[in-house]
């Protein structure tokens, strides 16, 4: 079954799957090898002229962190219930550390400049991870 095409000729899962990959800057190209498949795979998709199996439907939403309703256009919610959760629960994690409510706490009742340089510090650390890596 082929998604029939809306304005302009485009399905609705095509329309999305752009959408979605132009909002992170991603050529098909890009997205395509991302993801393990061909770039005319991808331009099929997003043409309408072709319906991804329910395993590439499930690889688009978990790349782009979204529901496959939300692919399919049968909600306007495109955050995944799963993602939501995991972040949830990551920051609880991180809250029942005493430690990092006391810091979270000082940063917060810090004045604005302090807040600054904490970030611009956080920036220098992260970047010297990740030349490392």
């Amino acid at each position: 079954m082929i998604l029939k095409p809306i304005q302009g000729g485009m399905c609705m899962l095509g329309e999305i799957i752009a959408k979605l990959r132009k909002q992170r800057g991603l050529s098909q190209y890009a997205l395509a090898e991302r993801l393990g498949f061909s770039r005319g795979k991808l331009a099929n998709y997003e043409q309408g002229s072709r319906e991804p199996d329910y395993e590439t439907l499930q690889k688009l939403a978990d790349y782009f962190e979204v529901t496959t309703d939300y692919l399919l256009g049968r909600e306007n919610n495109k955050v995944s219930t799963s993602s939501l959760d995991k972040e949830y629960e990551e920051f609880e994690s991180f809250f029942s550390d005493p430690n990092n409510r006391i810091h979270f706490r000082e940063m917060a009742e810090s004045p604005e400049e302090m807040r600054e340089k904490l970030w611009e510090y956080w920036d220098l650390l992260k970047k010297a991870r990740n030349n490392k890596l």
